[in-house]
């Protein structure tokens, strides 16, 4: 197509550009078969008008490149090839030497030819320009020569410049004759001083034109073409900033107290927390913290304030730190899955601004190990799962030392079964494989820092600021009593209750919940906490049948919108109990909710939509969703009473900064858990424990498996080594009362080896203790210690005789064995069931230990001698599911 290049993708290679050439190219570039002798000129080349009219139009257009090739070639800098300014300097320095000649001639026009370059005088052009003189023969000759058809071939950098000199020639067209570019002089003139003065004035104006288009070629050429100067000024500025902090840190001092703009910070971190967040200046303890000592020499620290006093943020501004100034990985663990989600889309900007990576490990999402990004740097938030996984992988593929900085949020947690030994687990193998990396713990609640300050190796920060007062009452029956834990009834008698309920009310509202709420909704927000997901529903639909028609015309709008989201949501579904409580400003907020449920619903509870959310307690722990009232509707989570560390958590959501002055929090207690509630509030803060001897030193076995399966230890004392850097070391004299840990140690590792999972090496020399496949497949897979050894029984034996004639095998493998517990089973049920299964199935059920004769036996009511696990899950059309036991 005329006038159109054509781009190709090829092979990074350079390509001919033969098709192309002009005066303007380097001579080594020119060919004969591209270009023809100019007559009286030996050696000298000229590409002809009509073969670049071809070059326009013709096949030379198309031409092909790769995405890592420059479209420009050779002329992409003119330093690279500096012939055409070589001839220029040649062709000057000859116009020189020929002035005298020339100004003795007196006919015009005039032919003088300077290396390889014309200098061709133009027809005098007097009709047009009356000042205009053949003087000018040498100007036009130039520009001719830089015109559009002569420039094809110029690079788009140094056509600015043709534009540039384009615009000079029209506007010299009518200028004095007395500044023209060449030194022939008129017929009619004799050569004299003013000639020579002509002379002179016309050889400097040729100077500074090509003065004037070298230095614009060289700026051309080196110049940017597609960033702003502001964008680079900025990012020059952020990286000046971020230099010098790195610079500091590495001198940094005791008398140090701020290394660089923001805490060693660029400017430009303090500007997107004011834009993204909203926060404009540090609280006074977070001011302090930052600059302790123990933060700016990078030594581990635990600190703990009351909740909602801004630990995250401290904690976030550490780990830009150590993302920007010290360019390392981070690690931020979080207790749960909805927590992760939330941190990720608080931080995914900070990323996009600060080119750093953020990524997911949480349910379904990581990877092991994590992709390895060069001159790019990540943080990884996970769960406490997740993020020993994560650790193990990194140790594995010796790249912990990679990770700079590791925030535990929720510290209090190692006291929580089995749990709290998988984050035992991940921090002592940071502890001992890696020196470089820096522990930051943080909690609400701590009981035994001391404890912990010694298995971290830490040092402490403890404050109890709080920037929005807290009123705690106790409900019991019609009364509120308000929480006087310095007091030795620690309940003082504040109010009745003034709500008008009819019998029918009562029966269904015994706790008052309705009339609490509507002190508060719609105007301000509540959080009611329910003990189980189920009454998190039941709750929310029971207050919407007693609420008025005015609460449906608020934001009227805006909550049919979030019908429609939620609605879309679900693929056209919309849950039941949603569809009823939204119009209300109502919703329910538990782990049953999808992702983009859950982030719906936080989004409109933060912005005003939603006034009350009914939720259970992974709530309390740390997701931003605070308001004006707290109802705990009952003092048990599941059938547990509440711990102190899980009620200051709930309690602590109430008080919304910058919007309240205050706020409130309401435990709904009955008569039989009054003592049970006067400990509760008063209490000190539970002892966190180590829990790595939790259910018979389950946490300790899966310790010493992982520990010789990635190499961190082969030997007996190695491993006791690494067990004197636990938070059960520090606790010894507590927990292991009947054997010391030595002891255990031992007993442990011999367990392994029964089990085959964990073996002596056969030769001395390859190390005394050896992970076995088995034991591999254990420890990466996360496997239970007590069933692996049935698992791979199981799994064998299913190898063996898959049977594929339907699904009941398969249901068979994938029966998770922790359900066992759950299930009592009516063994007349499972009878009647087994006869309606067909023949492969019976057959099935046969061959993994289930004969129809031992389900007659149980449903007889006889006993068994021998007692087998979980037998498998039985699907029975449509929906009804069954378990089998023998």
């Amino acid at each position: 197509m005329s006038g159109e290049i054509k781009v190709r993708r090829v092979s990074s290679g350079k390509r001919s550009r033969d098709g192309q050439r002009s005066h303007l190219t380097p001579a080594r570039k020119r060919t004969s078969g591209s270009a023809q002798q100019c007559p009286g000129s030996t050696g000298e080349i000229e590409l002809s008008r009509a073969m670049m009219t071809q070059s326009l139009h013709g096949k030379f257009n198309e031409q092909y490149c790769s995405d890592t090739e420059d479209l420009f070639g050779d002329y992409d800098s003119i330093l690279a090839d500096s012939s055409f300014l070589a001839k220029l300097d040649g062709a000057e320095e000859n116009a020189k030497q020929n002035d005298i000649h020339s100004a003795t001639r007196t006919k015009c026009p005039v032919v003088q030819k300077y290396d390889n370059i014309d200098f061709t005088s133009l027809k005098s052009s007097t009709d047009n320009c009356p000042k205009r003189s053949c003087d000018d023969s040498m100007t036009d000759s130039i520009l001719e020569g830089l015109g559009d058809d002569s420039l094809i071939d110029i690079p788009s950098s140094q056509l600015a410049f043709q534009q540039d000199i384009l615009q000079t020639a029209e506007n010299n067209c009518c200028t004095d004759e007395d500044i023209t570019s060449t030194p022939v002089r008129h017929p009619e003139k004799s050569f004299s001083v003013e000639n020579r003065n002509e002379s002179h004035i016309t050889h400097k104006a040729r100077k500074s034109i090509s003065d004037h288009l070298k230095r614009t070629m060289m700026g051309n050429a080196t110049a940017p073409s597609s960033v702003s100067r502001t964008a680079v000024q900025e990012a020059a500025i952020v990286t000046k900033e971020i230099n010098v902090a790195m610079e500091a840190m590495k001198a940094v001092s005791v008398e140090t107290t701020d290394l660089g703009p923001f805490f060693g910070l660029p400017t430009k971190v303090k500007e997107l927390i004011r834009n993204l967040k909203g926060i404009n200046d540090l609280y006074e303890w977070q001011n302090t913290c930052l600059n302790l000592d123990s933060v700016q020499q990078r030594r581990n620290l635990i600190y703990s304030l009351p909740t909602s006093g801004g630990k995250t943020l401290v904690a976030e501004i550490l780990i830009l730190k150590e993302l920007l100034c010290r360019n390392k990985d981070a690690l931020f663990i979080l207790p749960y899955i909805s927590l992760v989600q939330e941190k990720v889309r608080g931080l995914a900007s900070f990323g996009v601004e600060l080119d750093f990576m953020v990524e997911e490990y949480a349910g379904s999402k990581g990877r092991f190990p994590p992709v390895k990004r060069r001159g790019k740097r990540s943080l990884y938030i996970a769960t406490i799962e997740k993020a020993h996984s994560l650790v193990n992988s990194l140790i594995e593929a010796n790249r912990l030392d990679n990770v700079g900085l590791v925030v535990v949020d929720e510290l209090h947690m190692l006291g929580d079964g089995s749990r709290g030994a998988i984050i035992e687990m991940t921090l002592a193998k940071v502890i001992y494989v890696s020196n470089l990396t820096q522990i930051i713990g943080m909690s609400a609640t701590l009981g035994n820092v001391q404890d912990l300050q010694r298995f971290l190796k830490a040092e402490n920060y403890t404050n109890d600021f709080r920037p929005i007062e807290l009123k705690e009452y106790v409900k019991l029956k019609d009364s509120i009593y308000e929480v006087t834990p310095k007091e030795e009834e620690c309940f003082r008698f504040s109010r009745l209750l003034n709500f008008k309920y009819s019998s029918a009310m009562q029966n269904i509202d015994q706790d008052h919940i309705v009339a609490l709420v509507t002190e508060v909704i719609p105007r301000q927000s509540c959080l009611v906490f329910c003990p189980t997901k189920k009454n998190c529903e039941n709750v929310a639909a029971m207050i919407c049948k007693y609420l008025t028609k005015e609460f449906l015309q608020h934001k009227l709008a805006e909550k049919a919108t979030l019908l429609g989201e939620l609605k879309n949501s679900g693929n056209g579904s919309l849950c039941p109990v949603l569809r009823k409580t939204v119009p209300y400003g109502l919703a329910y907020h538990h782990s049953g909710l999808t992702s983009e449920e859950r982030k719906l619903v936080e989004e409109a509870y933060s912005s005003g939509v939603l006034c009350l959310l009914t939720c259970t307690s992974t709530l309390a722990a740390g997701i931003n969703l605070p308001a004006r009232r707290v109802i705990l509707r009952s003092p048990y989570v599941a059938a547990d009473f509440l711990k102190r560390s899980q009620y200051k958590q709930m309690v602590g959501r109430a008080g919304r900064a910058g919007i309240d002055t205050h706020g409130e929090s309401i435990l709904i207690i009955q008569d039989k858990d009054k003592e049970l509630a006067k400990k509760l509030v008063s209490a000190p803060m539970e002892i966190c424990k180590s829990n790595l001897m939790y259910d018979n030193g389950k946490g300790v076995l899966s310790l010493i498996l992982s520990l010789i399966g990635l190499n961190i230890t082969n030997s007996l004392q190695q491993v006791m080594d690494f067990m004197r850097g636990t938070l059960l070391s520090v606790q010894e004299k507590q927990l292991c009362l009947e054997r010391s840990l030595w002891e255990v140690t031992q007993d442990c590792v011999e367990q392994l080896k029964q089990k085959g999972l964990v073996t002596e090496a056969a030769k001395p020399k390859e190390g005394g203790l050896q992970v076995t496949n088995l034991g591999r497949a254990t420890y990466k897979g996360s496997v239970d210690l007590t069933y692996c050894e049935v698992l791979y029984r199981d799994l064998s034996k299913g190898l063996e005789c898959l049977m594929l004639g339907s699904f009941l095998h398969l249901v068979y493998l994938v029966t998770p064995y922790d359900m066992v517990s759950q299930f009592k089973p009516d063994w007349m049920v499972y009878f009647r069931q087994f006869t309606m299964l067909s023949d492969v199935e019976q057959k099935m059920c046969a061959a993994v230990g289930v004969p129809e004769s031992l389900i007659a036996r149980k449903a007889a009511g006889q006993n068994m001698k021998k007692k087998n696990p979980l037998i498998c899950i039985v699907v029975v059309p449509p929906t009804r599911m069954w378990t089998w036991w023998g």
